[in-house]
């Protein structure tokens, strides 16, 4: 197939030939385990097993992104290897709502199930003092009898998380604006919309990151505050880490603007990027009303 084939041309299903790829990600992430496992159990020479298992991991990744891009570009992606893209990102999308869902659930059981049991009339002997409410309720309500957890004050809807929600709603429509200016064929004003969006996800990172130095150090709200502080920080932190991943997406998206990738006609990079930045929004919306609201 002539590097000159039009993208999307080839009649037939692209394979890709027998790759190294696939094997060397897998000793990366097996070097990635093992250092981790030993570093938690005080191993220090493990955190240099971690290193290099993820050094490994990016550079395998960076090699066989580039490769997949080159095919694209090249032509040998036919419309039949689109609709494929299309439905595993799909997929993708929905195995990370059924991780969210996963979460949301906890948070829905701690809330509605074990608080109020750890309150019944059956553990008042035990703990007579215990309020079972959630802590969002009032001051000084940890959730936990016994004074298991130091008192601390619970993460409020303002001013920070109400203006990180600004910033991913606002990144949003730029988003969709660099998309719409895309399919029109203007290349520059999609290029200026997408470094918007990027440095929108960017900054989100930087007030969520300052979030959490103020709850550390002036709620006293951390991981070990019992179960609001875990399902807290467990759903916030998986939320900020997919903020990161999304936002290196777009950034990729960008750079490959600005060589030229992508037509009006063919983008699906672009969009599977953009589909996966908006359903980050939507989670976050609901993480905005569920955990700082109610």
């Amino acid at each position: 197939m002539s590097a000159m084939t039009p993208a999307g041309s080839t009649p037939y299903y692209y394979v890709p030939s027998p790759s190294r790829h696939p094997v060397l990600v897998a000793v990366g992430m097996l070097f990635v385990i093992f250092g981790a496992g030993q570093w938690v159990n005080g191993a220090d020479w493990a955190k240099w097993v971690l290193l290099l298992g993820v050094v490994i991991w990016l550079t395998v990744l960076f090699q066989w992104f580039s490769q997949a891009i080159a095919e694209s570009e090249s032509g040998l992606y036919s419309k039949r290897i689109d609709v494929s893209f299309r439905w595993s990102m799909s997929w993708f999308i929905f195995s990370e709502v059924m991780f969210f869902a996963a979460f949301f659930g906890a948070l829905y059981w701690a809330r509605v199930h074990a608080v109020p049991n750890l309150g019944s009339l059956d553990n008042q002997l035990l703990w007579p003092d215990f309020k079972a409410l959630w802590p969002s309720a009032g001051p000084g309500i940890t959730a936990s009898p016994a004074g298991t957890v130091e008192p601390f004050t619970t993460m409020g809807p303002w001013p920070l998380p109400t203006i990180n929600t600004a910033l991913l709603l606002t990144s949003g429509i730029t988003l969709t604006i660099a998309h719409h200016a895309l399919i029109a064929g203007q290349r520059g004003k999609t290029i200026f919309w997408m470094w918007v969006t990027v440095l929108l996800g960017a900054t989100f990172l930087v007030v969520q990151g300052y979030e959490y130095m103020h709850a550390y150090r002036d709620l006293n709200l951390k991981l070990s505050s019992g179960i609001f502080g875990s399902t807290f920080f467990m759903l916030t932190g998986f939320h900020g880490f997919h903020v990161f991943v999304g936002m290196l997406m777009l950034l990729f998206i960008t750079l490959r603007l600005m060589k030229g990738h992508f037509t009006p006609e063919r983008h699906f990079g672009f969009e599977g990027a953009a589909w996966y930045w908006h359903f980050v929004d939507v989670v976050w919306f609901g993480l905005y009303i569920l955990v700082y609201w109610l």
